[in-house]
């Protein structure tokens, strides 16, 4: 069986410097660090945490008077930080630079009157936190569909910012619609979608011209990661989305010559390679690592981590 690694794959910046916060945390300050949701949605990352000494919980009363708290890469409404601000909990934002990018540009929309679009997917951290970061109106609009029956106040003043781990194709229809909708409506370019997005998504659909089959291995909770498994089946190939080895069925190869791998942006090197040798035990494998983009980008830890570890 010939086995394609998908390139870029697997973690990005945003997701490593969260995990390094918490890590850093718990080197610093010592156990217990408190996460208020999963740091990123993969379990094995917060097994691997948990196992440090973080504990993970869902809301801030959870966590003791001058606990070293941590806001997971998602993001958190401003309700959230305003609490942890009353309660002077020591707050460590591990927030993705690029999700931080959309509150502002949302919140800048806002001030100056406009309505705010948020294409994204109802109930996902990230959305829940955008929304709760924006003090106007803010429409959801999840896909075409919904654009097409939005209802502004006033057409005039619309705006729209986006969650970084949508499918581009598909939130480039979701803007085309509502450019053609509401020609004065302003926002950016889907370009601005997370640069490790779009790396990853264009990698599958390279990927997908040269295999039978396609295994992405992340959460079934990872909206980036659901995303490449379905941009798999687009384009015409047998896909499935892996948390483990343990979700691999030996049934899906049959008369496969061919698989490609890839990972959601929150799923570590090493689980790829579970999956890998699992392969190896259904047939002989053939490794190769697709042509790809080299991702070198790094995002800086929160100066209290910086000056601490100094």
């Amino acid at each position: 069986m010939k086995v394609v690694l998908a390139q870029p794959r697997g973690f990005c910046a945003g997701v490593e410097r969260a995990i390094e916060i918490v890590e850093k945390a718990l080197e610093i300050y010592g156990p217990p660090v408190y996460v208020r949701h999963e740091i990123v949605h993969n379990k094995r990352v917060v097994e691997d945490l948990k196992a440090k000494g973080a504990r993970f919980v869902e809301e801030l009363d959870e966590i003791p008077d001058s606990a070293i708290t941590v806001f997971s890469a998602h993001g958190v409404a401003q309700s959230v930080e305003d609490t942890a601000t009353d309660r002077s909990l020591p707050v460590l934002d591990a927030t993705c630079p690029l999700v931080s990018r959309v509150h502002k540009e949302g919140q800048r929309y806002s001030e100056n009157g406009f309505d705010v679009v948020l294409i994204g997917h109802e109930g996902h951290p990230e959305v829940v936190g955008t929304i709760g970061r924006i003090s106007g109106i803010v429409h959801l609009v999840q896909d075409v569909e919904d654009a097409k029956n939005l209802k502004p106040a006033d057409p005039e003043k619309l705006a729209y910012v986006t969650q970084t781990t949508l499918s581009v194709d598909d939130t480039r229809d979701v803007i085309k619609v509502l450019k053609t909708r509401f020609p004065k409506i302003v926002g950016p370019d889907v370009k601005d979608i997370c640069y490790a997005t779009q790396n990853r998504q264009a990698a599958v659909k390279t990927l997908s011209d040269h295999v039978d089959l396609i295994l992405v291995v992340g959460a079934q909770n990872s909206s980036n990661s659901n995303r490449l498994c379905e941009l798999g089946g687009e384009h015409g190939k047998p896909s499935y989305l892996v948390e483990d080895v343990m979700a691999v069925d030996p049934g899906w190869f049959d008369d496969v010559d061919s698989v490609g791998v890839t990972a959601g942006a929150s799923t570590p090197e090493r689980l790829v390679g579970e999956v890998i040798d699992r392969l190896r035990e259904i047939a002989p494998v053939e490794l190769s690592i697709m042509d790809g983009i080299e991702e070198n980008i790094q995002f800086k830890l929160p100066n209290a981590l910086r000056s601490a570890a100094v």
